[in-house]
Parts: structure tokens; sequence; C-alpha cells
């Protein structure tokens, strides 16, 4: 297997690593994931909206109301949740080095002005597993923070087609999104990006 392109704060991050063909194929099967569980706009837990949509894929997905961050066995409208794609597993087989297949694939759709304030993923139940995230679309300025917040943090820009793995030592990890570059990329037909996150949950 071929070496990430470079290793920031324990993240791996593989650059180009999806070929044109691959993205559009990859969205062409998000749309049908898309189709049956549609997008919606989550609250955080102190009531405020999110700023981007989401819905998800697999045997969970990631869900969040005044309740807290948790993940759900169906999609709010109570329908099951579609399969994860193949061509996103491929993903996952290819960069993950886990034996185990993820539970959720994330799905989150950023508009012109949307953003992810710094977070970690710690809602899984073992940290061992790495997340793979999967950039299609506009560009992102991906901030890097610290195993604790604050501190001095990193940026970099996440382009169509760059894989991010979190794994080892990057899995706890802060991070955030602190703005797209909005029309960067002609790939989604009403602009925006999509990002895709793979965990194993239980």
């Amino acid at each position: 297997m071929s070496l990430p392109s470079k290793v920031v704060r324990g993240l791996e991050i593989w650059t180009e690593y999806l070929e044109d063909n691959e993205q559009k194929r990859m969205v062409d099967d998000l749309r049908i994931v898309v189709a049956s569980a549609p997008l919606f706009s989550p609250d955080t837990p102190y009531g405020k909206p999110m700023s981007v949509k989401m819905t998800s894929a697999g045997r969970f997905g990631w869900y969040s109301d005044r309740s807290g961050y948790r993940y759900i066995a169906e999609h709010p409208s109570g329908c099951a949740w579609p399969p994860i794609p193949r061509s996103v597993m491929r993903v996952w087989n290819s960069v993950a080095e886990c034996e185990r297949q993820p539970d959720c694939c994330l799905v989150n759709y950023y508009m012109q002005g949307s953003k992810m304030g710094m977070h970690r993923d710690s809602d899984e139940a073992n940290f061992e597993f790495p997340v793979v995230s999967i950039s299609l679309g506009d560009s992102a300025l991906f901030r890097i923070g610290n195993l604790n917040r604050g501190g001095k943090t990193e940026s970099l820009w996440l382009r169509s087609g760059d894989v991010v793995v979190m794994g080892g030592e990057g899995r706890l990890v802060y991070h955030g999104v602190d703005r797209i570059e909005f029309g960067s990329s002609s790939l989604l037909r009403n602009g925006g990006r999509v990002n895709l996150t793979l965990r194993v949950v239980d």
C-alpha cells in the first residue's frame, strides 16, 4: 500500500486520493443514499441549529438534538439507514488498516457559509478503530488542534478527492472546518462540499 502524502499531528493526509471518475461515481452513489434518507439539519444540545445538513448510511446514523450527541438506529423520519455504498467502502478497505468494517458513514453537506466548530469524534465505543474522512466538492479550510481544547492549531486546505485517516495518536485530536471555498469545484451540481466520515460505532 502507498503511504499518505503527509502526517499532521497524527492525522494521515492522502491528497488527490480519488480520481475524478471515482469522485463522480461516489457522488452518484450518495444521491441514492440521500433519496432514501434525506438530508436534515440537526440542532446542537444548546439548541442552536448546525450550519451543515447531514444524513448517514450503515447500521447507525449520527444524530444531535437537545438530548446530546449520539448514534441512532433509524433516520429521524423512522426509515432505516441505507447501506454504505461500495465506492465508499473501497476507500475504508484501502486506507483504514482495520479488520472491522464501519457501522456508520456520516454524510455532511456544507453549503456556502457552512462551517464546523472544533470537536473530536468521541461518541464511539472503541477508539482503537480509526475514523476515515473523504472530501468531495468545494475545498475546505481544515483546522487541526490538540488532544485537549485550546493551544496552537494548524490549518490546511482539503480538496475534492482528499482522504484523511484519524487513527492512533491522532484519533482524538480536535479538528474543525473554518470555511469552504464555495465554487472551487464543479463536482456537485449546486456547489458546496460533501464530507464523509466512516466510523466503527460499537
